[in-house]
């Protein structure tokens, strides 16, 4: 049975899960959102003839131990045996900046090294091809083996016996043993050197990203290791940041609450970005900036979804994957996401919240202008027009509509920070504008939202009677008014009824369990 304690390792192209035992059961090539090459963490390995997984098996396993190297994503395994062997795995994919840029290729490199005594182990590296429905078929050389996918050929380059990996033999470990798995090239030196080299180089890169975090004394461990986690979430080629590396692991046992987070939600990559960027990790900000701006120039009237693929194009359907049974058998499997047709107003506040750092951080080389903040503009457009508009709100509820509070602050959000950034440029006509539907949904929100006896906001409201307009009526010069009570009554929601999950939708990204949002004020 896999367990949930995985380890992360990656380069921001692909992401890997390991097991305490060094086994690789997750992993999806040739990005985060490929075809799953490694995929027994979705189904249980009950055949010796089973597949879709990387394993280092020391023979007479006794027990191991896991640790990250220091400020690293490089994961470091140690295995002994009963009569005192004892080896090592470094896990890692290489990251580094090489030309003039970040080298992070799909690629994934193991290293094994005898420790102590005369340990044995056997290598079993078995692809899978289409969400686990064949096994990769091969051809080898003399330093390596090609896995023939349907739309992928992946190169393994070793200095191990090759008919030991191909026929999968126990072997006694001399020194060390290099196993270089990525594209179908050929390597230009050994590949013992190479390793070497790919590991020195990564973890000088992440050891200088580290050095350059802001981060207090307080806590240093936990901060540096979620912010490499986040950093392993970013998709570097495009800007992007998966929700996670991922699918169809269930919210709660037997829920039948499986969704594919391998895509790009803009409200969680704002967090992300946000809190990346509170460490001094500015370059994602920049990078995520021109994934959304790319997002907005596709998007029809600038209208956006809640999530998009990672590389900015609207997010597949979603499909159930019939070969593949499911983490500890709880199915479905699925691929692609139906969160991607919802409506969620909060996507507008996220995205411009996202830009305004540009505008405002004086650390970084290329400032936002005037031209950037007509390119967004639209967004604050259509965050105006739908603030007070039902939707499918942060819990991305499945066939219901209501006006959120979330997602009517997060328009306001937009409206407000467009404002600051017009005056900021000195865009008075621009800042005025703005000004005056941010004071419309300031207003409105706080009028509507309120909940006085707890000190906090409604997670939604409604309108009585039932069967009016929810559109709220304009005076003559053509701004929203608050209507009176007696018009529109908030309606208070009981907590028992926000838990209810036969309403969530496909792919959402909240807590298994919904709760109030608390608001000050």
């Amino acid at each position: 049975m896999t367990s949930p304690d995985l380890a992360l390792i990656g380069n921001g192209t692909i992401g890997c899960l390991v097991t305490p035992g060094a086994e690789i059961v997750w992993g999806c090539f040739p990005r985060f959102d490929g075809d799953p090459v490694f995929c027994s963490l979705l189904r249980e390995r009950t055949r010796e003839e089973d597949f879709g997984f990387f394993a280092v098996d020391l023979i007479d396993h006794a027990r191991d131990e896991q640790q990250y190297l220091v400020n690293t994503p490089i994961l470091v395994t140690r295995m002994h045996d009963r009569y005192g062997g004892c080896i090592e795995i470094t896990d890692f994919s290489p990251r580094f900046r090489q030309c003039g840029r970040i080298f992070c290729p799909m690629m994934l490199v193991r290293q094994i090294r005898r420790i102590a005594g005369n340990p044995r182990v056997r290598v079993r590296l078995r692809p899978a091809n289409g969400y686990g429905r064949h096994p990769s078929g091969s051809t080898s050389g003399s330093h390596h083996i090609r896995y023939l996918g349907a739309d992928l050929v992946l190169r393994l380059t070793t200095d191990a016996s090759i008919t030991a990996l191909l026929e999968e033999t126990p072997f006694f470990m001399e020194d060390r043993v290099t196993l270089i798995l990525g594209p179908d090239e050929t390597m230009h030196d050994s590949v013992s050197k190479v390793g070497r080299r790919f590991l020195k180089e990564t973890a000088a890169y992440w050891r200088e990203w580290v050095r350059y975090l802001g981060i207090p004394f307080e806590w240093q461990d936990a901060v540096i290791r979620a912010a490499i986690t986040l950093k392993l979430n970013v998709f570097e080629d495009a800007g992007a940041v998966v929700a996670a590396m991922t699918t169809s692991i269930p919210e709660a046992a037997g829920s039948g609450r499986n969704w594919d987070y391998r895509h790009c939600w803009l409200r969680d990559a704002y967090f992300v970005v946000n809190a990346l960027n509170r460490l001094g990790a500015t370059r994602t900000m920049e990078r995520h900036l021109g994934y959304i701006l790319n997002v907005v120039a596709s998007a029809p009237d600038g209208r956006l979804h809640p999530m998009y693929g990672i590389s900015g194009r609207e997010a597949v359907d979603e499909r159930e994957v019939d070969s593949l049974s499911g983490y500890r058998g709880m199915g479905p499997v699925r691929a692609g996401n139906q969160a991607n047709r919802q409506v969620q107003h909060d996507v507008y506040g996220s995205a411009i919240l996202a830009a305004t750092h540009v505008f405002f951080d004086q650390r970084l080389v290329q400032r936002g202008d005037e031209a950037l903040f007509h390119r967004i503009e639209a967004l604050g457009e259509h965050a105006a027009a739908l603030f007070d508009q039902p939707d499918a709100g942060i819990w991305e509820l499945r066939g219901v509509r209501r006006v959120h509070t979330f997602s009517s602050v997060m328009c306001w959000a937009a409206c407000d920070r467009l404002a600051r950034i017009a005056a900021h440029l000195g865009l008075g006509g621009r800042a005025e504008s703005r000004s005056s539907a941010n004071c419309a949904a300031a207003t409105s929100c706080s009028a509507i939202s309120r909940k006085t006896t707890l000190g906090s906001r409604r997670m939604r409201f409604s309108y009585a009677p039932s069967g009016t307009s929810t559109r709220w009526p304009r005076s003559a010069d053509g701004m929203r008014r608050v209507p009176s009570s007696r018009t529109c009554l908030p309606v208070a929601t009981s907590t028992a009824s926000w838990r209810s999950t036969s309403t969530r939708a496909p792919g959402s990204s909240g807590a298994t369990s919904c709760r109030p949002i608390a608001w000050s004020g």
